[in-house]
Order: structure tokens, then C-alpha cells, then sequence
């Protein structure tokens, strides 16, 4: 589904999300289809294209753990490129999906993309591992 998504498929969301859904990533706790709904809708506003690969996905007991890499380009980080993410996404689920938790490097999704934090995140990292 989220090779699917994107703002003008939104709706997409009810099929495989209760309307409980709690959902939480490095930024946000969301909890409720409807404000779930308005998170993706408020991301996929800001930003200028996105998608998801998919790599890996292991399921057991009601439980998947998902593998992937988002690509996506905002106007104002790493001057309009592509960026890639690569993260992890927990669901839990009965019928539809009751939990989302999503695993990823805030700061190389964020921060390091930022032009003056993103050269002295890379400095110090630098630093670290010399």
C-alpha cells in the first residue's frame, strides 16, 4: 500500500488502519484514523515527491516487522535532492493494523539535510570516528 500512497490517496489509509490506529515515528505520536489521516496529509504536503521501497518483510503473531528505504525531496533540504532514509516499521494487528511504530535516523532524514546543523553534524561525526 505505501508504494500507493500519496495525497490524492489518503483514503487508502481506512483499509488497513483501525480507526484506533496508534501510530508513532521519531517526531509524532498520532492516535485515531482521522489524525492519522491529517499527519500523512500534512507530510506528503510538504514535501515535493516521496516513495517507499520496500526491502524485507517478516511476520508472526499478529506482528510484522517491515524493512525500507524512503526516498524523498523537500525544496528547502539538501538543495532539492533526493534523500534516502532507510527504516523499520513495527505493525501490530488483528483485522487491520492496531499499531505503527516506525524506526528510523532522525538525523539523517532531518538535521544532516539541514545546510549549516547538517555540516557540523557531519563534522562531529567525523570527529568521532577517526
Amino acid at each position: 500500500m505505501y508504494q500507493l500512497l500519496n495525497k490524492d490517496s489518503l483514503h487508502l489509509l481506512n483499509q488497513v488502519y483501525s480507526d484506533e490506529i496508534i501510530f508513532q515515528d521519531p517526531l509524532h505520536k498520532v492516535e485515531g484514523i482521522e489524525n492519522l489521516s491529517l499527519y500523512f496529509a500534512n507530510l506528503y504536503a510538504n514535501v515535493d515527491h516521496i516513495e517507499f521501497d520496500i526491502k524485507e518483510v517478516s511476520c508472526s503473531h499478529q506482528q510484522a516487522a517491515v524493512f525500507w528505504a524512503m526516498h524523498y525531496r523537500h525544496s528547502k533540504l539538501n538543495n532539492g535532492q533526493l534523500i534516502t532514509v532507510e527504516g523499520m516499521s513495527q505493525l501490530k494487528f488483528s483485522d487491520k493494523i492496531t499499531a505503527h511504530r516506525d524506526y528510523f535516523d532522525l538525523g539523517s532524514m532531518l538535521y544532516e539535510q539541514l545546510p549549516l546543523v547538517g555540516r557540523l553534524i557531519n563534522f562531529i561525526k567525523n570527529k568521532a570516528s577517526a
